[in-house]
């Protein structure tokens, strides 16, 4: 756990903040973060259409400008101790939305300051804004740890980051029956406007099972989207046979829970399926040669029924 004694780059109402060891301190110390965070959560969420989003999965982010034809919201959700991370800047209007679960936080946060910069280059106003929502009061304290490693790695940037929302952790945290779980579980942000709002996708796609597949055997960060050309980037992956997982198809739910989540008590309810299918197309695919033919990346594009769909490139 990082402990914070200096001054910072993130700034609220353009202050310069002082980071402390706890992110109880921290909303202490700063109640507009608190009544910001509550007015986040307590706004309805939006039920996004599949026809207008690309969905980030965990350990993925992806960049695009409004000038964007094929997207008009990134979007996440199933996060419960992982952090949804939204960087925008104001002139240009690029926004990076990224799943973080804490495998490289550091690293990670410096590849979306530099994808936001690199589509804001040629803009001379406009400021940096950070949006970050996501965890809970997890009982080992997880989402506490994340919480505090993706503000201390953002306050290693060298740009000025205006931090506008800030629903983690506590504030992100509500009680059923003794049981702790996160308010908001996913959100998205409009490309065209910068708003970032709950939310909830009924589509993870495209390549759905081979992009947790990636994740699910140790795949780093990746930048899943061209917004240039308006194209999903899937891979390369590489992954090795391991007819071993095939143990966990047989296991009861509550197994699962147990071993393979952060947070057994919080996951939505198609976390098991989920797992499962991921495991099983592993060991449809234990050559993850195979899915990539001449170790190019998968690649797809919006059809004009709005549908991902795969195309290979001339």
């Amino acid at each position: 756990m990082w402990s914070f004694l200096k001054e910072m780059p993130l700034l609220i109402e353009s202050k310069e903040v002082l980071l402390v060891d706890s992110t109880a301190e921290l909303f202490d110390k700063y109640p507009l973060l608190q009544e910001n965070a509550r007015k986040f959560h307590s706004t309805p969420q939006v039920d996004v259409d599949p026809k207008c989003y690309l969905y980030v999965q965990q350990r993925e982010f992806a960049t695009t400008t409004p000038v964007d034809c094929s997207v008009s919201v990134i979007g996440s959700d199933d996060a419960t101790t992982c952090h949804l991370v939204v960087l925008r800047h104001t002139g240009s209007g690029a926004v990076c939305l990224a799943h973080c679960d804490g495998s490289d936080t550091l690293s990670e946060v410096s590849m979306f300051m530099k994808a936001v910069a690199s589509l804001s280059s040629s803009c001379k106003d406009g400021r940096y804004e950070l949006h970050l929502v996501g965890g809970f009061k997890d009982e080992s304290r997880t989402s506490h740890k994340l919480s505090l490693n993706i503000l201390a790695a953002f306050q290693e940037q060298k740009e000025d980051i205006h931090l506008e929302t800030c629903c983690i952790t506590e504030m992100n945290d509500t009680v059923d029956k003794e049981i702790h779980r996160p308010i908001v579980y996913g959100i998205g942000v409009n490309v065209k406007t910068g708003d970032v709002f709950p939310a909830s996708f009924t589509h993870r796609g495209p390549a759905e099972e081979l992009r947790s597949a990636r994740t699910f055997t140790g795949g780093l960060m990746a930048d899943i989207y061209d917004p240039c050309r308006g194209v999903v980037k899937i891979g390369p992956c590489k992954w090795s046979p391991s007819p071993n997982i095939a143990f966990w198809l047989s296991q009861s739910d509550d197994t699962i829970l147990k071993y393979l989540s952060t947070s057994p008590t919080a996951e939505p309810p198609h976390f098991v399926q989920h797992v499962k299918s991921t495991i099983q197309f592993l060991l449809d695919h234990p050559n993850s040669d195979s899915l990539f033919p001449g170790g190019q990346p998968q690649l797809y594009h919006r059809a004009q029924t709005g549908v991902w769909e795969r195309f290979v490139s001339s």
